[in-house]
């Protein structure tokens, strides 16, 4: 950050200013959101349409939260213009020095004036001025000091609006109004004095009428008991020139008003108009498009201005967009179009992107004399679909989106077209609106009970108060023989209120369910009923995080093309996402296991040893079902990645047996008898075509588990070579599958009572040798007495020759009748070598 002293440099005379969190993009008027969306509320605009006398901002808040809506937070709006001064400049003389530098005595209302150097080429005496003392910290924690520029001393700083971050003007200094104040802080001379509410989408989401200051304080006169202020919706005179040509030619839109406008121009906006915008993070552009969106942010309603000239005498059509149709909006992008987005065009070109933003073409601009006010409602999925697939997210569209009252366009354009007439006197309007489409009222009534609002809030809320509550809200409320008869308004009933018990909650908020005594509900408590499902899941989830040593991981369902890729799983049949988040993630998952392998990816840069699983479901695209409803697969996935152990062992499938042990043991656990191991038929798309076993629970029984070495053909497109060269193991395991398969019945082991033996036998055999037929010859020379075997290690090398392999086992032998004996054990490893030798194979010593 630049300070005072820069101004000595020629080519720097003024420090480049802090930018503000929450200054908007110069984009253009509909500005897009940073990804959530919030509602700002400003205090003082508020005041436009409520009388709050007595309520500070704290206290709105609260309110607001326990009875409306969550409050994210709030702030004072510019709260450094209560450090800077109003300043009057008795004086301006060149620099002696530096020409384009000027010497100026400002008083600031102190004993003594000030000299203050500058460098704005405005500057002129007489003028009053914003001025930043010494002492004085400006946003983006600049300091004002006392310094010299080229000799000569400067004891303050004249301000432009753009240094003070409450507009984009940095061609010279802030000019204040004649009758400012001298001395007095430029907050309170110019009654500047706001704070900002912020509202997060997730509260106002189902409240349409809550996303304009007067839906708010429409909430605060129910909660407060206070009247709102009147506003005029009187349509100033128009002349009777024939109605502007609209034509709707879809559904889409069912209500469109258009409004010719003569005499508009793209003046400068009054002050209180530019001070409303900028506290609510709008940037004031000029008194057409600043009015545009105080309607909309004032109301609640979008709107948009079309320069008139730019637009084909034939009007206006509404309708939607063809295939490869393209158009340019207003911040400058090319949009390429689908049928499914909704149009605005003159003759058959586009010129907006209904319900989202304008186009290039008919912007208004400085020699803009004619308009078009557009004041429309737009079918909320169509808008929501097209900004999503656009990633176009702006202040309309989250309005839009909503479903907005139809009955609204009629009161914003009449807003507008008064308070235009009232800025600009010599406006005209040639012809009266056009108002075009098929639309109905939803206005409708309800009946309620008074019995029904205390039982369902569990107090004796007297009839008054019920009556008295809904009438603040809007609501009309006539008695009736089985209660009232209560009329919803129209802004009420798009989407929120549709049943008594919506009133009934509207009741329960005003009246603050913290004034509701808490009672204890009368209620038989039963256990909930069993869910084999989630039981299996708690059994997986136990024994992977336990003794396994696993982390469970939880990902979203939907994928990236480009890990789908790396996986050769992209052209397999997914389930498509019409209105994806994420563009590259159009696709819901058919498996876990492209998530656990990313997951790999980022975790084996620290990690040499990385144990993932994830119980999930995959979808796969069921064109049988009549609704379209995708199949679910509910699965457990398993990766296990480790460092090789050794140049000569990189690949040596010493991850995947120890994996397929540790499924057989999980297998085992669950309950499942008869599990069998055979190859893969077909292995999945990312295994090795070699390394790829299922299990099944007899011949022709549905696969349980696939367990399979990843393909080493993947390894580098998963950042899995090089320095990250791992051996990777994947098992996915389908619960759909265990749920049917024949499971071991409950059986009670008691401890054992006599001591077990444990040993660890190796053997070494044919490499094309089946790990199983060693288990199987375990098991047959201990007789019964076998109670664990299990496979803890592989070992390929000289030592046990060309075309052979080493497998150990840890083995535990326990009778239950007798303790076993060193000759017993020599008595079974003289049955297992026998059987080992059929085997083609022989025990290992040492």
């Amino acid at each position: 950050m630049g300070g005072l002293c820069l101004w000595a440099r020629a080519l720097a005379p003024r420090h480049a200013p802090a930018q503000h969190r929450r200054r908007p993009p110069p984009s253009g008027r509909r500005r897009p959101l940073p990804g959530a969306v919030l509602m700002y509320v400003s205090y003082r605009w508020l005041g436009r349409h409520i009388d709050l006398e007595g309520l500070s901002p704290e206290q709105l808040c609260e309110d607001l939260t326990l009875s409306t809506a969550e409050v994210e937070g709030m702030e004072k709006f510019a709260p450094h213009l209560a450090d800077v001064c109003v300043g009057l400049v008795k004086q301006r003389v060149p620099h002696p020095d530096a020409d384009k530098l000027s010497v100026c005595t400002v008083d600031v209302g102190q004993e003594e004036t000030l000299t203050i150097v500058c460098g704005a080429p405005n500057v002129a005496a007489g003028q009053k001025v914003a001025v930043a003392t010494v002492g004085t910290v400006l946003p983006g924690d600049f300091k004002i000091k006392k310094s010299k520029i080229r000799g000569v001393p400067s004891q303050g700083m004249i301000c432009s609006v753009r240094e003070l971050e409450i507009g984009d003007d940095h061609d010279g200094i802030w000019v204040l109004a004649e009758d400012s104040e001298i001395g007095a802080p430029v907050a309170d001379a110019l009654d500047l004095n706001d704070w900002v509410i912020e509202i997060d989408n997730k509260s106002l989401t189902h409240r349409p009428d809550l996303w304009g200051h007067r839906g708010i304080a429409t909430e605060l006169a129910a909660i407060y008991h206070r009247p709102l202020k009147a506003i005029s919706f009187d349509w100033p005179e128009w002349g009777d020139g024939a109605p502007y040509p609209i034509r709707i030619d879809t559904p889409a839109c069912p209500r469109y008003l258009g409004l010719p406008i003569d005499g508009a121009k793209a003046t400068p906006s009054p002050d209180w108009l530019r001070w409303l915008l900028l506290a609510v993070g709008q940037r004031p552009i000029d008194c057409l498009v600043d009015l545009s969106n105080f309607v909309m942010l004032d109301l609640g309603q979008p709107n948009h201005t079309f320069d008139r000239h730019s637009l084909d005498p034939e009007g206006i059509s509404v309708r939607m967009a063809r295939e490869g149709e393209g158009m340019r909006t207003l911040d400058g992008e090319e949009r390429v179009l689908q049928p499914s987005d909704l149009l605005i065009c003159s003759g058959d070109a586009p010129v907006a992107l209904a319900g989202i933003m304008g186009g290039e073409s008919s912007k208004v601009g400085d020699k803009t004399d004619a308009l078009l006010l557009e004041v429309a409602t737009f079918a909320p999925a169509i808008v929501r679909r097209t900004s999503n697939r656009l990633g176009l997210r702006t202040d309309a569209s989250a309005r839009f989106e909503k479903s907005l009252d139809p009955t609204l366009p009629e009161r914003a354009a009449a807003h507008f077209a008064r308070l235009l007439a009232e800025i600009q006197p010599d406006v005209r309007f040639p012809a009266p609106p056009t108002d075009v489409g098929e639309w109905t009222d939803p206005a409708h009534t309800l009946t309620l009970r008074p019995d029904r609002v205390r039982q369902e809030l569990g107090k004796a809320i007297d009839d008054e108060e019920i009556t008295a509550i809904l009438e603040r809200l809007g609501f009309g409320v006539e008695a009736q023989a089985d209660g009232y008869a209560v009329a919803v308004p129209s802004a009420r009933s798009t989407k929120d209120v549709h049943l008594d018990r919506d009133l009934v909650e509207e009741i329960g908020r005003i009246h603050r369910y913290g004034n509701i005594e808490e009672k204890t509900m009368l209620a038989q408590v039963a256990p909930p009923p069993k869910d084999p499902r989630r039981n299996l899941v708690r059994a997986i989830q136990d024994q992977l995080a336990g003794s396994a040593r696993f982390h469970e991981t939880i990902s979203y369902s939907f994928v990236d093309d480009g890990l789908l890729e790396k996986l050769g799983m992209l052209d397999l049949p997914h389930v498509r996402i019409v209105n994806p988040v994420a563009q590259s993630e159009n696709k819901i998952r058919r498996t876990v296991i492209p998530s656990l392998l990313s997951g790999i990816e980022t975790n084996r840069r620290l990690l040499e040893d990385v144990r993932l699983f994830e119980v999930g479901k995959g979808y796969l695209p069921n064109p049988d079902d009549p609704n379209k409803q995708p199949r679910e697969l509910h699965l457990a996935g398993l990766v296990w990645a480790t460092a090789p152990r050794g140049p000569e062992a990189r690949f040596d499938a010493h991850t995947f047996n120890q994996l397929q042990g540790l499924t057989t043991d999980l297998l085992d656990r669950l309950g499942v008898i008869e599990v069998q191991w055979r190859p893969a038929a077909p292995p999945p798309p990312w295994a090795h075509p070699a390394k790829a076993l299922e299990a099944v629970a007899g011949q022709d029984a549905e696969r349980l588990a696939v367990v399979a070495e990843l393909d080493p053909g993947f390894h580098a497109a998963l950042g899995l070579s090089g320095e990250q060269t791992s051996e990777v193991a994947i098992a996915e395991i389908s619960l759909d599958a265990i749920l049917i398969a024949p499971l071991r019945g409950g059986r009670y082991s008691p401890l054992a009572r006599y001591p077990g033996i444990k040993l660890d036998v190796a053997v070494a055999l044919p490499d094309h040798a089946a790990a199983a037929t060693v288990r199987e010859a375990i098991e047959k020379a201990g007789k019964g007495s076998v109670a664990d075997a299990e496979l803890f290690d592989l070992y390929r090398g000289e030592s046990v020759g060309a075309g052979r392999k080493s497998l150990a086992y840890h083995v535990t032998l326990q009778s239950d009748k007798k303790t076993l004996t060193e000759k017993d054990e020599q008595k079974f490893l003289k049955r297992f070598e026998a059987l080992v030798g059929e085997l083609g194979g022989e025990l290992r010593n040492g």
